[in-house]
């Protein structure tokens, strides 16, 4: 069994661009255009996910995982690549990889939705 999550946006040009641009993933398959609403499959390291702007698929504002052998190398990846992090002291997980109590290492980025795509590495 595969399991493949589908991630709503508002704007498929603006998640594509971030999707690949930022987060390194390969658009496969999709519709034909990026006017909304459409459908796209991205893929990464062998995985999937979708990206949907039609109504019916979900809402935005959920969280995903990403689970990683090198949690700093994506953290340093995503800095090459431009990423700027919100310096909010409130949410370091944010501004880069961080030790959890449950035994993880991980970082979130928000995607222009707010979706939240959280990289976990298990020590």
């Amino acid at each position: 069994m595969t399991i493949i999550p589908i991630v709503r946006c508002d704007s498929m040009r603006q998640s594509l661009a971030f999707y690949i641009q930022m987060l390194g993933f390969e658009r496969i398959e999709g519709d034909d255009d990026a006017d909304d609403p459409s459908f796209c499959v991205l893929s990464r390291d062998g995985d999937q996910l979708y990206l949907s702007s039609h109504p019916g698929d979900g809402k935005c504002g959920q969280a995903i995982v990403m689970e990683t052998d090198d949690v700093d190398g994506e953290w340093q990846a995503l800095r090459r690549r431009g990423l700027r992090t919100p310096g909010n002291p409130e949410s370091p997980v944010h501004d880069g990889p961080v030790n959890q109590t449950w035994g993880s290492r991980e970082f979130y980025v928000d995607d222009p939705d707010g979706n939240t795509i959280r990289f976990v590495q298990w020590k």
